[in-house]
């Protein structure tokens, strides 16, 4: 009977189904079969060997990063710049979203959408080129501006106290607009009439965002905040890598760039997989355990 109604919902959507289907092939290509190479984790790498040629190790390349000296800093350092991220950059969007709703002329709407959205198109290459020139303590206008209130020289990207709340702030800005997008895109599907209804009884703007716009927002929230959650050790690489100097390193020194490091530089394959896949395990329980808390708290969940 589960196969039958399978087949006839099949033929009934054989469109979307051959619209979808390139993007199945791409995904099966790049993110499900190269996952036969997770079992370097667990093997001794040889050149001449291949993937399965090599020693079986089990678990000791994670007993090894697990006694690291290093893994206590790299385990707070990602969290932090992650933790920072959520609690900063999540809301973002959604109070961006809020305001660019409550715009009522088209054209100034319209340009304020370009204007936040333009930031997300620029390179993090570029980025951090305008923030090694912005806030530079001698040149920059950030430095300029700091010593005319008597600050002094301080270069914010080769501070330990600083570098944290400069990758997150720039980070926001960087993409904000661009997240909101989503945000704007179900508070479209509110129904008119509800608004219509909110100015007859009375309703203040605050009050119609309130009682009106964030209720419509819970359900994209809740599957948003889940899907960060799932990365919550995943600060990226680029970025980080490139703000990354000598002075800084204390506080920026993540797992990803740690992997870099020891896989393409020290040649360490093995061990770089094995923190790869430890940080994804980790990424993964975090994800399960908020969608499972949303799914009793709430009926909204991705599973």
């Amino acid at each position: 009977m589960e196969s039958r109604k399978r087949r006839n919902t099949f033929r009934r959507d054989y469109q979307l189904w051959i619209m979808i289907f390139p993007a199945i092939i791409v995904i099966l290509l790049f993110n499900y079969i190269p996952m036969y190479g997770i079992q370097l984790a667990f093997r001794d790498y040889d050149f001449s060997q291949g993937l399965t040629g090599g020693e079986w190790r089990g678990f000791a390349y994670f007993q090894q990063f697990i006694d690291s000296y290093l893994f206590t800093d790299l385990m707070r350092n990602t969290f932090l710049i992650s933790l920072a991220t959520i609690v900063l950059g999540f809301p973002a969007p959604i109070l961006l979203a809020l305001i660019l709703n409550q715009i009522r002329r088209k054209r100034m709407k319209q340009l304020m959408q370009t204007t936040v959205y333009l930031p997300h198109f620029i390179s993090i290459i570029v980025l951090v080129g305008m923030l090694n020139v912005l806030l530079s303590s001698e040149t920059g206008v950030v430095g300029h501006f700091m010593k005319a209130l008597g600050l002094g020289h301080i270069n914010l990207l080769a501070s330990t106290s600083t570098f944290i709340p400069v990758y997150v702030l720039s980070d926001i800005w960087q993409h904000c607009g661009w997240n909101s997008i989503i945000y704007l895109a179900a508070l479209s599907t509110v129904d008119p009439q509800l608004y219509d209804a909110a100015k007859i009884d009375g309703a203040s703007r605050w009050q119609t965002i309130r009682y009106v716009d964030i209720p419509a927002l819970i359900p994209t929230i809740i599957i948003l905040f889940i899907l960060s959650m799932g990365n919550i050790l995943g600060t990226g690489f680029e970025k980080i890598f490139l703000m990354q100097n000598p002075l800084n390193l204390p506080v920026s020194e993540v797992i990803a760039t740690y992997v870099y490091k020891i896989g393409i530089i020290s040649n360490q394959f093995s061990l770089a997989s094995a923190i790869g896949l430890f940080n994804t395990l980790i990424n993964f329980v975090f994800l399960y355990a908020m969608n499972t808390i949303s799914k009793r708290m709430s009926e909204t969940s991705l599973f």
